[in-house]
């Protein structure tokens, strides 16, 4: 019999070998179940009991902010060799009839770096992919112009200064990075979801420079303006996500 503590944010990975034939009780807090596909499970609660063996749960995971702790029973275990930092109170005796209770303490940095950390470093990646985001669209506008692209609205009769696909870029590629930091904190499978996400979103913002009345060249120059910031930001979001999921 043993305790696994899941504070804040943590996650245990479901070993074979540890959860073998075992049974848990939820004792305090809240435990939700990820699955093998990486989609959220059922969320659990005190005096909740599961068995693991053939359900397909990979992992557990505390979804709340107080800790959360599962008392774990394992008629006949083997051996059982974690991956998380172990706390292991010295026992008197060596009765191989009494019950041996041990604690596994799974923190935001069991088997994978803290959230704030992970938040950190992807908000880095967000604004160095911006950067070079709005760089890169301005200089691909300012070329369009320069051949002959005069970015001409129709409706107001406005042309669209270079600033002007800066400044969009920007706004839109921050509204990528925040939509990334949401789904690595509240989804099992960020990356993908991402992907999907922006993929969506880029076709949406191709749907005004079609209806804009605009000329061919225009039209063709603002379309060309979006899939450029696309393939910019989603491979790197979409990257750095798996790089602090996996």
């Amino acid at each position: 019999m043993w305790t696994l503590t899941l504070r804040r944010g943590a996650r245990a990975a479901v070993v074979t070998a540890e959860w073998y034939d075992a049974f848990g009780v939820v004792t305090s807090g809240r435990v939700q179940l990820e699955l093998r596909d990486g989609e959220p499970g059922p969320v659990l609660g005190r005096d909740a009991g599961f068995w693991l063996r053939g359900t397909g749960v990979r992992a557990l995971r505390n979804p709340g902010r107080r800790t959360a702790r599962v008392r774990v029973f394992t008629p006949g275990a083997v051996t059982r060799q974690s991956t998380h930092p172990v706390r292991q109170p010295h026992h008197e005796g060596d009765d191989m009839n009494s019950t041996k209770d041990t604690e596994t303490v799974a923190g935001p940095t069991s088997g994978r770096p803290s959230f704030p950390h992970r938040f950190r470093g992807l908000i880095g990646t967000g604004v160095i992919a911006t950067l070079a985001a709005m760089v890169t669209t301005t200089v691909a506008a300012a070329l369009a112009r320069a051949a002959g692209v005069d970015f001409e609205i129709p409706d107001g009769g406005e042309t669209i200064p270079l600033s002007g696909f800066t400044v969009v870029t920007g706004f839109f590629s921050v509204v990528g990075v925040v939509i990334a930091v949401a789904l690595l904190r509240w989804s099992a499978r960020p990356a993908d979801r991402f992907v999907w996400t922006a993929v969506a979103l880029s076709a949406l913002s191709l749907v005004p420079a079609l209806i804009s009345g605009a000329n061919a060249a225009t039209i063709t120059a603002l379309l060309g303006l979006h899939l450029v910031a696309a393939a910019v930001m989603i491979p790197v979001l979409t990257r750095s996500l798996r790089t602090r999921t996996n």
